[in-house]
């Protein structure tokens, strides 16, 4: 464990994402300094005023507006920013506009700090990872992606909602791309250290396999299902990444399936995708290679394969 004290962050992006994170940040007590960055200053200026007058009831943190100089200092920087997924739109389909929408973020930052870790939420997730590693020139430790960490909590919750046990007693994981091609990993799911086939059947709620699809049909949906009914989703992924910051601030060697460079691991390389990995104060500790069944693996590289596909066609 390292003594290092995270102080400072910075988020890029005062829109729903970007606000919320601000808000689960300072409602989380960990940090002692959040700028709010965004093109639209008088937006990021309401947000942070809005945010102030709640410091009577938290603790001390100093919340502020800024501009790309801020960034300096920052022990983590969180992007948010970037075209919104609209009604009918994948994630994908926001690949190019937020491409470019990156290179000049990212290109802002690292002229501030070449010494934080990078924190990206924008969608694509995983493509925009890449995108942002090729161009700060950041070891790759440094560059993550909020990735599947809210997939694998809504995978969670609908788990534990459906057989009646507490979500955090679910121990289960979504993997690979934060989108249409992720990979829910049911041979590694487990309730208390028992596999899921083995509870399953003691537990006689419903025809296992039906309700296996439709609980990961709502798990790959969820934002599309979300974004129909009230346009953007916001607070579980702005709890995602306080969870992320929290096991990067407090160095915990904590398991999440965050997004980042893979070198090799299931025979992929020169791609971002989420697995579950160690994260502490250096950003990313390690990647594991959990061990997951062959048509598991089998859909994880069509995923990885999928992305390298759309990582080809950009400009970067």
């Amino acid at each position: 464990m390292t003594n290092k004290t995270i102080k400072k962050v910075t988020v890029i992006g005062a829109g729903f994402v970007g606000s919320t994170t601000a808000y689960t940040l300072m409602l989380s007590g960990l940090i002692s300094e959040i700028v709010l960055i965004d093109r639209n200053a008088d937006k990021s200026e309401g947000e942070v005023m809005d945010l102030n007058h709640g410091m009577p009831f938290v603790r001390p943190v100093k919340i502020y507006s800024g501009d790309y100089s801020d960034c300096a200092g920052s022990d983590i920087v969180v992007i948010t920013a970037g075209a919104g997924q609209k009604p009918g739109e994948t994630r994908i389909d926001l690949v190019n506009k937020n491409t470019a929408i990156f290179k000049q973020i990212v290109g802002d930052v690292v002229k501030y700090n070449k010494d934080c870790i990078l924190l990206i939420v924008t969608n694509p997730v995983d493509i925009l990872t890449y995108v942002t590693y090729k161009i700060s020139g950041f070891p790759s430790n440094k560059v993550i992606g909020s990735g599947t960490v809210l997939d694998t909590a809504r995978f969670r919750y609908l788990l534990g909602d459906h057989i009646g046990v507490d979500t955090r007693n679910v121990h289960a994981y979504i993997v690979g791309e934060h989108g249409d091609t992720e990979v829910p990993t049911w041979s590694l799911t487990n309730i208390a250290g028992i596999p899921m086939d083995d509870y399953c059947k003691s537990c006689h709620h419903c025809d296992e396999g039906m309700t296996r699809n439709g609980i990961y049909q709502s798990v790959k949906n969820a934002a599309y299902e979300i974004i129909n009914r009230k346009g953007a989703t916001y607070y579980a992924v702005a709890l995602a990444v306080r969870r992320i910051v929290e096991a990067i601030v407090r160095d915990e060697n904590s398991i999440l399936t965050v997004s980042s460079l893979l070198n090799g691991h299931y025979g992929m390389s020169d791609v971002c995708l989420s697995i579950p990995t160690i994260v502490n104060s250096n950003g990313i500790e390690r990647i594991l290679d959990v061990p997951m069944d062959e048509k598991e693996m089998e859909l994880l590289k069509k995923s990885g394969d999928s992305l390298k596909e759309i990582i080809k066609t950009l400009d970067i």
